[in-house]
């Protein structure tokens, strides 16, 4: 994307996600209008194959209601929707879903199904959520964790959160990508927490912990991606002025830049959780029709990625 084409980055993710065949994914508890549109839009452009897991009549009330044509899609009955996210994960793991959507259910249900001790989908990799943003302005893809599931992530929780974004990054074809940790100063104070959490990662990464990726911190939003207040700053670094990704201290920072990259400066937005054993389409009940499909391309990008690493 260049900055005379504003947004041209979310007709590129939808085109490298058809490049692939249709991906499998459960829908789970797909009732409102928009959760429908989205997957039948998603399903006619040769994205996905969606099993809708919900209520049926419920189901099948909205979807005439909305004229959204619903024939052609499976659907697994439950009875509501803590039944919806334990039959989403039970599908899953018995291999009939490579990937989820969440529809119209709180996330906290949903991911109490997913990290499930026993029955869940949990891996050795903390669950972690990522932005890909596409700014006008911004000469690329622009991703930020974690700001939607981790409040206060300790710093072994922050190196999952850079491991689990470096894996998009390289399903999103960026094979090197870097890697900027936020704070609010570029130097180092114990005062700080987390210029003490980006010193420690950066040291992980230089020791093989963290692959995959050039990283580097404590680094302030300004020098992070502005050539121009890196030079002013005197910051030598081959991150500083041009990151690829963006981990924040917090979910409140990370909230808050988002919505406004989002609110203020026109920004598209899409939005995936990874680590556990599928990638899981987070979307706020909130989030148009666009979004969710650009949130589902990014889906059938990172499990398709999956896919070539196991091959």
């Amino acid at each position: 994307m260049d900055a005379a084409a504003p947004h041209r980055g979310y007709e590129r993710l939808l085109e490298a996600a058809r490049r692939y065949p249709p991906v499998r994914m459960g829908v789970v508890h797909p009732c409102s209008a928009e959760v429908l549109q989205s997957v039948r839009d998603a399903r006619n452009i040769g994205l996905i194959n969606p099993v809708l897991i919900g209520p049926r009549e419920r189901i099948e009330r909205i979807a005439a209601e909305s004229a959204v044509d619903i024939g052609p899609m499976e659907i697994v009955a439950t009875a509501h929707s803590h039944d919806s996210a334990a039959q989403s994960v039970r599908l899953v793991r018995e291999g009939k879903v490579a990937a989820l959507i969440k529809g119209s259910l709180h996330t906290d249900e949903l991911l109490h199904a997913v990290l499930d001790k026993e029955f869940g989908l949990r891996t050795e990799s903390r669950l972690s959520h990522v932005f890909v943003l596409d700014v006008p302005h911004y000469p690329k893809p622009l991703l930020v964790t974690d700001a939607a599931v981790n409040v206060y992530p300790t710093l072994l929780e922050k190196r999952d959160i850079v491991r689990n974004a470096i894996e998009l990054a390289h399903a999103l074809g960026i094979a090197q990508p870097r890697v900027a940790i936020l704070s609010a100063i570029e130097t180092i104070n114990p005062e700080l927490r987390s210029t003490l959490d980006a010193a420690a990662l950066c040291k992980m990464a230089e020791r093989g912990q963290i692959e995959g990726a050039l990283i580097d911190g404590p680094l302030a939003l300004d020098n992070a991606i502005s050539p121009e207040a890196a030079r002013i700053k005197e910051i030598h670094s081959e991150v500083a002025g041009n990151a690829d990704i963006l981990v924040v201290p917090d979910l409140e920072a990370g909230n808050l830049l988002v919505k406004q990259l989002t609110f203020l400066a026109d920004a598209d937005c899409a939005g995936i959780a990874l680590g556990a054993r599928v990638p899981i389409v987070l979307n706020s009940r909130a989030d148009s029709v666009r979004n969710r499909i650009a949130s589902i391309a990014l889906g059938v990008l990172l499990t398709q990625h999956r896919l070539a690493a196991k091959a």
